[in-house]
């Protein structure tokens, strides 16, 4: 009986430096908080989508209705993506820059370049985006 005692502690060890290396990688982090706005912004859920905003944003757009307007107004492809998805990454200090690919709905591309902040509580919040037309490939 003493055998599983011993190869359980061992499995758990070996498992453990994965866990922590995986812990200090923000990509996956971030990706889930660019996805959550994403999907507060479908649902018109403006509170949700205001609390994935950094200080300094809520700083410019100091109430949820004032900030669910400007992405509205000047983000329409985030606002309302056709389908999106995620692009490279960089990753220096505390900040990640992540695209994002979206099909808006009314069939133009974009690239969306969010900037996310770690802020202290090793939490990560969005800053800002910036939207760049996407150019057209070549045909297939």
């Amino acid at each position: 009986m003493r055998l599983p005692f011993i190869v359980v502690p061992c499995l758990a060890f070996a498992l453990f430096p994965f866990a922590v290396t995986r812990a200090q990688d923000p990509l996956d982090t971030v990706r889930t908080v660019i996805e959550g706005q994403i999907r507060a912004f479908l649902d018109d859920d403006a509170g949700a989508a205001y609390a994935f905003a950094s200080p300094a944003l809520r700083e410019k757009f100091p109430t949820k209705d004032a900030f669910f307007d400007m992405v509205k107004r000047g983000y329409a492809p985030v606002y309302r993506p056709g389908n999106f998805a995620f692009g490279r990454a960089k990753v220096e200090g505390d900040s990640v820059v992540q695209e994002v690919l979206i099909s808006g709905q009314d069939g133009k591309d974009w690239t969306a370049l969010y900037q996310l902040v770690r802020q202290p509580d090793g939490s990560y919040r969005i800053n800002g985006v910036h939207m760049v037309p996407a150019v057209p490939g070549p045909g297939i």
